[in-house]
């Protein structure tokens, strides 16, 4: 029988994090919290750093007791041999995430820089969602409710009366967060977002044991999902069928593959290349 496992998917915003996540759990055994991401769980005891890069001596017994408290209840409301998360700002903390969780496997997918600029673009600019503000609301402890009550109200007031519209933070934060929505427009924002993210979720998941992490190409994984999946269940020890697999990745498509960048327009992807170009070029992007 395959043994109890945690699964962490590390990966920068709007890079296929979604989709990777409900295609692992559309099988039998395999679960995952019932929301888009659980960062407030992983923040838990560190409620005020100021960032999402959160160092690893800032894991407290209390606070990693908590955490894996939540992930069995998943394994036990669920009777999951394999319990899924996903949150995207993981990618800046998985230094922290490995003393919490120091057997985890991890999947990082990753893709196209600008393609996922174009897309995270739209989501500093969303409207209020009410049903998927509150599938969240579920999952924050109640201590820290307060805390995020007032954060997540002044962000809105600041969507009113932003220039460009956008909410006063979203995803990921950023050490020097602050300085770079003073300095950078918004799409320079989303493109130093992505960056960081691939930068320190690569060089922090080479820390760990090649055989408990497995790397993902957005780009390869919908344009040819079945034998990517395969893969992924190699790693993982999961036996699944054939035609489970061709049917669970039926939905998957490849139709966002260029459409950030062609949203973007060739001028503004010339500015976003030159800001970010190293980095593309290290993933094969430039």
């Amino acid at each position: 029988m395959m043994q109890n496992m945690d699964l962490v998917i590390i990966g920068a915003p709007r890079s296929g994090t979604n989709m990777l996540r409900d295609v692992l759990t559309s099988f039998e055994g395999i679960g995952t919290w019932p929301c888009d991401e659980i960062n407030y769980i992983w923040r838990h005891g560190n409620v005020r750093y100021p960032s999402d890069e959160i160092p690893a001596d800032r894991v407290t017994p209390a606070a990693a007791a908590y955490i894996r408290a939540r992930f069995e209840d998943i394994r036990r409301t669920q009777n999951a041999r394999i319990v899924v998360e996903k949150t995207c700002a993981s990618c800046l903390r998985v230094p922290f995430i490995n003393k919490v969780l120091p057997e985890a496997r991890y999947v990082y997918i990753y893709r196209d820089g600008i393609d996922a600029t174009g897309s995270a673009k739209l989501r500093w600019t969303a409207k209020l969602d009410i049903p998927y503000l509150m599938e969240k609301v579920r999952f924050v402890p109640l201590t820290d409710l307060p805390y995020y009550g007032l954060r997540y109200f002044w962000s809105r007031i600041y969507r009113v009366f932003s220039r460009e519209k956008r909410l006063a933070f979203w995803g990921p934060k950023l050490d020097n967060m602050d300085e770079i929505l003073e300095k950078h427009t918004l799409n320079e924002v989303c493109a130093l977002q992505w960056q960081r993210c691939v930068e320190k979720a690569d060089s922090d998941l080479a820390q760990i044991e090649p055989e408990r992490v497995i790397r993902v190409r957005y780009e390869d994984f919908v344009s040819d999902p079945a034998p990517e999946l395969e893969r992924i269940f190699d790693f993982l020890g999961y036996k699944a069928p054939s035609d489970l697999i061709q049917a669970a990745v039926a939905g998957v498509s490849n139709g966002s593959l260029g459409k950030g960048r062609k949203a973007l327009g060739e001028e503004e992807v010339a500015r976003l290349e030159a800001l970010t170009g190293e980095t593309l070029k290290r993933y094969g992007y430039l």
